[in-house]
């Protein structure tokens, strides 16, 4: 009788769970709809929906308080925190100094006179809009919205659902649950596309497919970095730097700007995805010789 009441409990907290992660990504969707269709904060010199992030925020720590979390539950504590920064920062580096590298080439080859160019803008699909004249001021601005944007996705994906969703059905599945939403999270920019007449329903729905798995790919991979260190500053800060370096360092050829800019983030978030996995499968197999020893000299 006592298993039977214990079961229940379990399958009520889980239904409520799904029911608390199904109304934050709900209304976080409904007010990021509503400022990238109708306010338009992206076209002002914030260069970015930095509204629908402060909301996340919000609506992330009220999920939390809920569910009676902390801070330090969802991997913001400290926790070798300039370790991993620096970590984060380094493999997105790396990554984005390979993908530009080969995109210079590849338009270079085709005479195209390729050069890198540092402005701020906005992220499109079809590339860099929304110029901004690059100066202090436009400078800070982009780094401060990014370093909300950044809280605001982390906080909520790889925080709070990843941690609410792994405690109950184990971390493969928190993982994909999360990466699956914060893939389907970022359609918007498809929707965006079609509402602005920059393209049409079929090209739309091919954009929003591979936005899923793009945006995917590195959900699975920071959700990863946060289940081997069990904080959120790797994936935290790579995530930082590619937003920012996407806003920042452009490339401009003869033939227009950012022309394979999607090609780019395509390799850099393959690249990044597999250096980590790699990186997590040496870390098993080393807990798993290291369990083997210890069990011989026991």
């Amino acid at each position: 009788m006592e298993n039977q009441n214990l079961i229940t409990r379990t399958e009520k907290s889980k239904k409520q769970i799904v029911k608390i992660i199904a109304w934050l990504v709900a209304i976080t969707t409904i007010v990021k709809y509503i400022e990238f269709l109708f306010i338009r904060t992206d076209q002002t010199i914030i260069a970015d929906n930095v509204i629908t992030k402060i909301f996340c925020i919000i609506a992330t720590l009220v999920a939390m308080r809920i569910c009676g979390m902390k801070i330090s539950d969802v991997g913001l504590k400290y926790k070798k925190t300039f370790k991993y920064i620096g970590c984060g920062l380094a493999l997105g580096i790396f990554t984005f100094a390979v993908s530009y590298g080969l995109e210079m080439i590849l338009l270079a080859v085709q005479g195209k006179a390729p050069r890198l160019s540092a402005y701020i803008t906005n992220f499109g699909l079809s590339g860099a809009t929304s110029e901004v004249s690059l100066s202090f001021v436009a400078l800070v601005i982009c780094i401060a919205v990014n370093v909300i944007n950044v809280l605001a996705e982390e906080g909520m994906f790889r925080g709070f659902i990843l941690k609410a969703v792994s405690d109950r059905w184990g971390f493969k599945t928190g993982n994909f649950v999360q990466a699956l939403l914060f893939g389907i999270w970022h359609i918007v920019m498809c929707v965006l596309g079609v509402y602005d007449g920059q393209m049409g329903i079929a090209q739309a729905v091919v954009f929003a497919i591979g936005y899923v798995v793009l945006a995917g790919i590195l959900a699975i991979e920071w959700g990863t970095c946060v289940n081997m260190t069990g904080v959120l500053w790797v994936g935290l800060s790579e995530h930082f730097f590619n937003n920012f370096i996407g806003n920042f360092l452009h490339v401009v050829s003869t033939t227009g700007t950012d022309e394979f800019q999607i090609i780019r983030i395509v390799l850099s978030n393959f690249l990044s995805l597999g250096i980590v996995l790699l990186i997590n499968r040496i870390n098993h197999k080393k807990e798993s010789v290291n369990s083997v020893s210890s069990v011989k000299e026991a």
